[in-house]
């Protein structure tokens, strides 16, 4: 909780409030090569990663880079947007995968988690739902 409300978003919300300062700036541009590297970066590192709160937080990580270069483009009130959906989202994704973890006696490993579907349903569509929204699937939060 600390970090994700102290560092996380403090830091995105403090760029969304000093982004009228920041506009036709070098740095804009700057911000946006840093934030397609952290996109891309984050995204290959989860495609290698087998722990369940890893792949989580690298996705976090993405969107971080999303919401970056949102701004570097000058869509301030889309970047907010995107950090209250991307929080609520987040949590509820969290949360199913605490649930998980939990059903599967404290392992985070993803190889033993097959038909997950079929124990814990309502848990699985949660968790769908959350990913599809952050995902940006038409008609949920991501896409709009």
């Amino acid at each position: 909780l600390v970090h994700s409300s102290t560092l996380v978003t403090a830091g995105v919300y403090l760029l969304i409030r000093f982004n009228n300062l920041l506009l036709n700036t070098e740095f804009l541009k700057m911000l946006l090569l840093i934030s397609g590297l952290t996109m891309f970066m984050a995204g290959i590192s989860a495609n290698y990663e087998f722990d369940l709160k890893k792949i989580i937080a690298l996705s976090t990580l993405s969107q971080l880079g999303l919401m970056m270069s949102i701004l570097s483009m000058g869509f301030s009130d889309l970047a907010f947007f995107h950090l209250l959906t991307h929080a609520m989202f987040k949590a509820l994704l969290f949360m199913c995968a605490g649930m998980i973890i939990h059903m599967m006696n404290d392992n985070q490993d993803i190889r033993f988690m097959g038909s997950l579907s079929l124990y814990i349903p309502m848990t699985s569509l949660c968790m769908n739902i959350s990913n599809l929204a952050l995902c940006g699937i038409p008609f949920l939060a991501g896409f709009y």
